[in-house]
């Protein structure tokens, strides 16, 4: 049995310790909520593989909160290895924002450490921030309801999408990069200002499997740089999917989260009328229709409508530029459910080459109208070969900082002159989309947005806490080469 030790948030500097001490009330409270990140064994096509997790008090994956809930969390490594969780979509004080080193160490195996912060509602999730881990599979949903939902006369259905391999992540991350993580930086630069992704740099010689498709004046988009082994959904392939049983006549709200490392899907939802109704958490003006995308990082909330009839339904999660596919099946008693094969007939498309999706969305509660301080552009730039994906020309620990007073309003431009699209993540901070390519919208909140290649996407933030928090691209390898920067908030 694992004995818990609170020696890593004891010996924690002063000033990081004194921002999570909880005052005596708050620890007397019964009603904290535990969870632990440890392995497990998961079958995939036949074979065992073990994987690692973030799971509850009750073993079961992730965290759901009633309305009005507080994030009141005891976290617990049990791993082998020392790691830190963040938690997406949610905008907790920077100590606990779960970056290795900014301010937080990571957590030791053995140690626990307490989060109590006000929680964000809607659909989110939690993953280590180290790529190798993530790509272990540490990560989980996180999902906080609102009195609406609890109104709804609806089912709530969750979708957890995840690529695997059964390769350690290393070997993955080697074949990918082709060696070139460890162009233009070093270990040292990678953990300037504290921040240290170990595991991140690995090297061999190899680049993976690229699918390219055309793009904008006849170049290629690099839409895949790697076959995983399996694409699964709440851990499972379409060989044995989750079987999810709804009434007839019945309203579904699929809550679909890419946790994935590297892998846009394109949401299907067959023969069941869809409403795109929220993103990212953010509920949006409802946007019918029967297929969305969906790239790392982001969130959608679909609603479907379950025919009187009833029967069984698949809703798939389809590979980004190919044939793999993967889903769960929703199904009302009785009905009959066939197997539904993992390969389609054809190469599914590029996902919103031309941010069709992204232009259409309208926020329900949008940012308040006021004047930029600032409008600074982030160009994003790398290449296949060598391997390496910058912000502005640079890669982490060379980078500059986006910068802001607390209180200020900035529209960062993200223009990408790649040939690949990168999901842009901003921690402590929802953003609202304002831009598309040079048309002014008023789009979507959010706090990972879609960038395709050679497109141009603005948004805008208003700057909270005073802090360095990190803006990066959530596509693992991208990070992993140094494809962020941060927003350092100052008073």
């Amino acid at each position: 049995m694992i004995t818990l030790s609170r020696r890593g948030f004891l010996a924690a500097s002063a000033a990081t310790a004194a921002s999570l001490i909880l005052p005596a009330r708050a620890r007397a409270q019964s009603a904290r909520m535990s969870l632990t990140a440890t392995t497990r064994t998961l079958d995939v096509r036949g074979r065992a593989a073990t994987v690692w997790g973030l799971v509850d008090g009750n073993g079961r994956s992730g965290l759901v909160l009633d309305p009005g809930q507080a994030f009141a969390v005891e976290l617990t490594n049990t791993l082998t290895e020392p790691t830190i969780i963040h938690w997406h979509g949610q905008i907790p004080p920077n100590a606990q924002d779960g970056v290795p080193d900014m301010p937080m160490a990571t957590l030791q195996p053995g140690e626990s450490r307490a989060y109590d912060f006000a929680a964000r509602p809607g659909t989110h999730w939690m993953h280590a921030h180290i790529p190798a881990h993530e790509m272990l599979l540490l990560a989980a949903p996180l999902i906080v309801r609102r009195p609406e939902d609890v109104a709804a006369d609806r089912q709530d259905v969750t979708l957890f999408l995840h690529d695997f391999s059964f390769k350690p992540p290393a070997e993955v991350l080697a074949e990918i990069t082709g060696g070139a993580s460890m162009a233009g930086m070093d270990h040292g630069q990678m953990a300037q200002g504290g921040m240290d992704h170990s595991g991140m740099n690995m090297g061999a010689v190899g680049q993976g499997d690229m699918m390219s498709m055309p793009g904008m004046d006849g170049m290629a988009m690099d839409l895949n740089d790697y076959n995983f082994d399996a694409y699964l959904a709440n851990d499972r392939t379409l060989d044995y999917p989750e079987v999810v049983q709804v009434d007839k006549g019945s309203k579904v709200l699929v809550r679909v989260i890419n946790a994935a490392a590297a892998t846009v899907f394109w949401i299907d939802t067959g023969a069941l009328t869809g409403r795109l109704v929220a993103v990212d958490g953010e509920p949006v003006q409802p946007l019918p229709g029967s297929r969305f995308g969906i790239a790392m990082g982001q969130r959608l909330d679909i609603e479907l409508d379950v025919p009187a009839e009833g029967g069984a339904f698949p809703v798939l999660a389809l590979r980004e530029g190919a044939r793999e596919r993967t889903g769960l099946v929703l199904a009302t008693p009785g009905a009959t459910v066939t197997k539904v094969a993992d390969m389609s007939d054809a190469d599914h498309p590029a996902f919103s080459a031309d941010l069709t999706q992204e232009a259409v969305l309208r926020a329900v509660t949008p940012l308040p109208e006021r004047a930029a301080s600032s409008q600074p552009m982030l160009m994003l730039g790398g290449s296949m070969m060598p391997y390496v994906w910058t912000i502005n020309g640079q890669t982490w620990g060379k980078h500059s900082p986006v910068t802001a007073k607390t209180g200020e309003r900035v529209e960062i431009m993200f223009h990408n002159m790649s040939m690949m699209a990168h999901p842009m993540h901003l921690h402590g901070h929802a953003f609202q989309v304002v831009g598309v390519g040079q048309t002014r919208i008023a789009g979507a909140v959010r706090d990972t947005v879609h960038v395709p290649p050679m497109g141009m996407v603005t948004v805008a933030v208003d700057a909270g806490e005073a802090a360095r928090w990190m803006l990066h691209c959530h596509h693992m390898p991208h990070l992993s080469t140094g494809m962020m920067t941060e927003f350092a908030v100052s008073a």
